[in-house]
């Protein structure tokens, strides 16, 4: 149960993320209370911080936000893979945190290990002959 969880809550959490980046860096200012893209407090304060007064230039250009965006479409696809691959990575999930069975020591085998290295056996059984 807490596999299928488990890939349900990553599933809206890439949506959230997905759709989130994928929308914020071409929302118009103003709306909710939303700044914006290039012009935020904190894009200001990290431009003066670093010095780099370019910053908010780059940041603002239609290829970060389109790289942004773009990350959001690959979480949204993410998402879709989940969702039609659901039993497959639950059936992993419960694999992988599955509780393993104990080995049993076979009778033919010592049950406590050899101190002699391997190497040092052969140099013996060398001497010996």
């Amino acid at each position: 149960m807490s596999a299928k969880l488990s890939v349900i809550f990553y599933i809206i959490l890439c949506i959230e993320i997905g759709i989130f980046l994928t929308v914020l860096p071409w929302w118009p200012q103003g709306m909710w209370g939303l700044s914006d893209w290039g012009n935020n407090y904190f894009l200001l304060y990290a431009a003066r911080a670093t010095g780099i007064q370019g910053l908010q230039s780059v940041v603002a250009s239609g290829w970060v936000r389109g790289a942004v965006s773009g990350v959001g479409l690959l979480n949204l696809g993410i998402a879709v893979w989940e969702i039609f691959h659901f039993k497959q990575t639950v059936t992993a999930l419960q694999a992988q945190t599955a509780p393993r069975p104990k080995v049993t020591s076979n009778a033919a085998e010592p049950s406590t290990p050899s101190l002699v290295r391997d190497h040092e056996l052969r140099d013996d059984q060398q001497n010996n002959s």
